[in-house]
């Protein structure tokens, strides 16, 4: 019997990148076609190894299920666990969905004869009862937990916006998620701000600020002004906030020259505004980097 291992490696490439290709679809992930390709080579080779006897021992539960974690890794990052798990369980859906198709043609191009056969002599019994009782119950699972949260991205797309800060000559861009429940304004001037995190600016901002930031210890960064360099002092603000415990705190923010917000209603140019830092992440899932103030995009114009 001849084997062509380079046929065999580059159909399951194509198979591995349709899997991938999917769960991005589905997830609707944002992805380089470089990572995905390295994916699907790392899934073709694996497939592989069963003609080598020496690598037999690949060939578990466990190993494929962490080849499986190191291709989604390569393909799409980890992005922090809740959203790495999502990727995983959306992926292993397609998987499911992909393994019920084979093997409904394969009963599809089996004979009566063979069929019947199959039945008679016990021939593939142990595989359906598992696929019966394990696998679809599983699926099901999944596939239910895996839309739901689908369904909650999609209700927050319509919120979403694409952010553009102009201070100088600098431009930040960012994802940004419409909060109506946002009401933060500067107390003396009125001005709406929208909250940032502070690391979409942190090759401006010296790195002993940012571990203030993080720490939640602005204010020793206004007694320090003048003495650290930043580019920005004049641009400097102080906004106080109610924390989780009530009590007064004290957020770090920047007066741009001007923020661009678009929508899928149009797009807004606002110059009256502060850039609230926050030292930590806004999304777990990375979905978004800043929280837009309802009242920056009002007036949205076409």
């Amino acid at each position: 019997m001849v084997v062509y291992l380079d046929i065999i490696f580059l159909l399951n490439v194509l198979i591995d990148g349709a899997l991938m290709w999917t769960t991005a679809w589905s997830r609707k992930l944002r992805f380089r076609f470089w990572r995905l390709l390295l994916s699907a080579v790392i899934g073709g080779s694996y497939a592989v190894f069963l003609f080598f006897p020496p690598l037999g021992f690949l060939y578990t539960f466990l190993v494929k299920f962490l080849f499986s974690l190191v291709m989604l890794v390569t393909a799409f990052g980890f992005g922090g666990l809740q959203h790495f798990l999502r990727n995983l369980g959306t992926f292993y859906m397609v998987n499911f969905v992909a393994a019920g198709v084979v093997v409904g043609c394969m009963y599809a191009r089996q004979s009566a004869d063979e069929l019947l056969n199959g039945i008679l002599l016990g021939r593939g019994l142990t595989g359906t009862l598992t696929l019966v009782f394990v696998g679809i119950p599983l699926a099901v699972w999944i596939y239910r937990t895996v839309i739901q949260a689908l369904k909650r991205k999609q209700e927050m797309v319509s919120l979403m916006a694409q952010v553009h800060v102009h201070i100088d000559c600098v431009e930040s861009s960012c994802t940004g998620l419409i909060d109506t429940g946002n009401q933060l304004y500067d107390p003396l001037t009125r001005t709406p701000v929208m909250v940032m995190e502070a690391s979409q600016w942190r090759e401006w901002i010296p790195e002993a600020w940012m571990e203030k930031i993080r720490r939640a210890e602005v204010d020793q960064i206004i007694s320090a002004i003048g003495t650290d360099a930043f580019i920005w002092q004049d641009r400097l603000r102080l906004v106080p906030y109610r924390g989780v415990n009530r009590s007064t705190q004290f957020m770090l923010a920047l007066k741009p020259d001007k923020v661009i917000i678009t929508t899928e209603q149009g797009q807004t140019e606002t110059l009256k505004v502060l850039i609230g830092l926050d030292g930590g992440r806004l999304s777990s899932d990375n979905a978004y980097q800043a929280i837009i103030h309802p009242s920056l995009v009002e007036t949205s114009s076409g």
